[in-house]
Formats: structure tokens, C-alpha cells, sequence
């Protein structure tokens, strides 16, 4: 996929990560991000969207964490197959073996590369997951 024509959600309550990840993939060529604060916000938004290629979704929000919104986006038959990827303050090694159990697409740590991160983006658009480094 051409990532100019990515629809991204960021679901991030902090306001600098969010303006951090926004950034981060304009730089990378991303022309349709999209972000909300929590996960209902951001699986009502989706709704609406022509398509969703990719979320980012926080562990840490408000009133729920990403583990139950990213069960509620499996759940939801439009986007069920959306790639989610988990990012995360929480990067001990327990913490990407919950992602990859709880069946996110991938696992990007906080504060967020800005070298490696066009390049994570770009794997996960042409299909291949990215979890941390060891």
C-alpha cells in the first residue's frame, strides 16, 4: 500500500504524543491521520471513514485500556481485520508478550523513534508486523 494513501487512527489521550505520532507520519508521507482520546471515540470515528488501514492505539487511556478496545475492534465487523498496533510506555518484555497474546499486529514503544518509526509505519502498511527490538 501506498503509505500517501493510509487512513491512520491515533488513539492517544496524551496531547504530546499525539502531536508527536501526527508528526511523525506526516514526515513519513501519511496524508489521512485522523486521532481520537479514547477508544469509543476512535471506534466512532472509524465508522465513518471511507476505510481504516491502521490504528495506533495507547494501553494507557481513560475510562478503558487499549487491551478492551482493541477486543471491542476484533469484535466489530468492520474492523475486525483493521492492523492494530500497540504504543506504550510499557516496554518490559511481559508487557509485548500481553500484546502478542491479546493479538495486536504489533508493538511500538514510548517515546516513539523518530528514525525507525516512517519505517515501522511503512512495514505495518505492506502487511508485516513490528514489535520491539530485543
Amino acid at each position: 500500500m501506498n503509505i500517501a494513501d493510509a487512513y491512520v487512527i491515533i488513539i492517544e489521550d496524551d496531547p504530546n504524543n499525539l502531536m508527536v505520532a501526527s508528526d511523525l507520519l506526516r514526515l513519513a508521507g501519511v496524508k489521512y491521520i485522523n486521532s481520537r482520546a479514547s477508544g469509543r471515540q476512535g471506534i466512532k470515528l472509524a465508522e465513518t471513514l471511507p476505510r481504516v488501514d491502521l490504528i495506533l492505539l495507547d494501553i494507557q487511556l481513560p475510562y478503558e485500556d487499549g487491551y478492551s478496545v482493541l477486543a471491542q475492534i476484533r469484535e466489530h465487523p468492520q474492523l475486525k481485520d483493521t492492523r492494530v498496533v500497540a504504543m506504550t510506555a510499557n516496554v518490559l518484555p511481559q508487557d509485548e508478550l500481553r500484546a502478542r497474546a491479546a493479538g495486536f499486529d504489533g508493538f511500538i514503544g514510548k517515546p516513539l523513534d523518530a528514525r525507525r518509526f516512517p519505517q515501522q509505519i511503512r512495514a505495518l502498511l505492506e502487511g508485516e508486523s513490528v514489535w520491539m527490538p530485543r
